[in-house]
This record gives C-alpha cells, structure tokens and sequence, in this order.
C-alpha cells in the first residue's frame, strides 16, 4: 500500500537535498548509491543510466530504501522503504537537465554522455519516517 507523501517531505524532495537509494544485489546484501532526487507529488523520482549497478538490481528485484537529508540541516531528513513501479526512459533527458538546473544551477546536465541512456526510476513510497518535515 502506498505511503502519502506530506507536504514537508514533499518540499524537502523539491529542494537540492541528499539522497541515497539502497538497492539489494543478486546475493542479497546491500548496495547504496547517492543520487539527485525528484518527486511528481507521489512518488520519488531517481534519474539515472541504463546498465548502472542499481539498476539491475531494481530490474530484479524491487524493493528499495531512499534516506533524503537536507544539507543545511541534518534533523530535517525522510527515509522509506518501497517499491520500484516503473523503469523509464520517457522523459528523463528533459528530467536529468531540470535536476541539473536544481543542484547545480546549470541549464544541460554538464556530465552527460553520449554512449549512456537516461531513464527515470518512479518509486511508489510503503513506509515512511521524517523527523523535522511536518
């Protein structure tokens, strides 16, 4: 079942916050990577390439936690377990260039590669703790 996500979380996903998404590899143990977040109101938004390490694990096994901490201040942080919906590709240049204006205050994601894919990771939330947000 879905978790709502309040409107505390909500403005902290929409800030250049930190986020770490754990994923869990083909043996099970834990496999953690930093990344920019988003957020469509619903569910948390991870953009990212095909083929990386988290991916694969995603494509084979869903479940996932997310820690988002705002940089300013440690107390202000979410963390949740839940489900990958959806893998995608559909909009997600348009998606890494709007996070590369957020955290980087640049108009293009200066890092892009030609030879890599972009895709958006759509993450329904299941459980959610915040400390600071509501």
């Amino acid at each position: 079942m879905a978790a709502t996500l309040s409107p505390g979380l909500q403005k902290l996903l929409n800030e250049a916050a930190y986020c770490q998404v754990a994923t869990l590899m083909p043996d099970g143990s834990p496999q953690i990577t930093q990344t920019w977040v988003d957020t469509d109101g619903q569910h948390i938004l991870i953009n990212t390439f095909e083929g990386s390490q988290k991916v694969r694990n995603m494509r084979r096994d869903p479940r996932v936690a997310v820690n988002i901490v705002d940089p300013a201040n440690p107390y202000r942080i979410a963390n949740l377990r839940g489900r990958v919906a959806e893998i995608t590709t559909d909009g997600a240049d348009a998606q890494i260039d709007r996070l590369a204006f957020k955290y980087l205050g640049q108009q293009k994601y200066p890092f892009r590669r030609p030879d890599q894919v972009r895709i958006t990771v759509r993450i329904v939330p299941e459980r959610i703790n915040s400390i600071g947000l509501d």
